[in-house]
């Protein structure tokens, strides 16, 4: 009777493999990250409540401005949904980045009776991104290289040695920095021209819509490359 033994990967490429298997496609990490479109939609609805109440609402509701309303309601909102997932012991993580998101801004328009400065402070932080987006890429550690390496490699560093990766990674890392700045562009012209009606719904359209739309590309580029990358080697 033969006693042949089954032959055996090395541990290192049967670490990889199991790696591998036990890894969760891209989409599904990314989904985690963001707490899957329930999560989108709660970090959403306090920012949406305020683009939409502010023009809506009259300027005096009683004791209080249709501006200071609208900035009470969107907060309450941000509370509420924190306060109903802890509640249910979910993750309120995802809430929180609602009212955080807002905290800032909120102040400063309360305090100003100024609605266009409600998205002052994302309007900084976005235009900041975009130049840190830019640099990253141009000194070869693409900011959207790591997070692609948190969510796709589970935090691995191999990604640095694919050369290939590394040039589609920081060519996309380069696009994600400037539809930030020109976004955030277009945000400062309508601050500056005083149009917070036309600036809050610039901020919707370019938030999670922009970001997915982003997300999506980058997600179809990597694969592509790599794709294209394997076939080369296998030939």
């Amino acid at each position: 009777m033969s006693t042949e033994t089954p032959s055996r990967k090395p541990d290192a490429e049967q670490q990889q493999a199991g790696d591998a298997d036990e890894l969760p496609p891209f989409t599904e990490q990314l989904s985690q990250q963001l707490g899957g479109v329930k999560g989108v939609v709660e970090a959403a609805v306090p920012i949406t409540l305020f683009v939409v109440l502010n023009p809506l609402l009259p300027e005096q509701m009683g004791p209080l401005s249709g501006l200071q309303w609208s900035i009470v309601i969107s907060a309450a909102s941000a509370l509420g949904i924190a306060a109903w997932r802890a509640i249910r012991k979910e993750s309120i993580r995802h809430a929180l980045n609602g009212l955080f998101g807002i905290a800032l801004g909120a102040f400063l328009a309360w305090r100003s009776t100024d609605a266009r400065n409600f998205y002052l402070p994302g309007i900084i932080q976005g235009s900041v991104y975009g130049v840190l987006l830019i640099v990253s890429a141009l000194v070869r550690h693409p900011v959207i290289g790591w997070i692609y390496a948190v969510v796709a490699q589970g935090g691995k560093k191999e990604w640095r040695e694919n050369k290939p990766l590394v040039d589609v990674l920081s060519k996309i890392t380069i696009l994600w920095g400037v539809v930030f700045l020109i976004k955030n562009a277009v945000r400062i012209w309508l601050y500056w021209i005083d149009a917070d009606n036309a600036l809050g719904l610039m901020t919707l359209l370019g938030g999670w819509p922009v970001t997915i739309a982003l997300t999506a590309f980058t997600i179809w580029a990597v694969r592509r490359r790599m794709r294209a990358v394997e076939a080369l080697n296998a030939a």
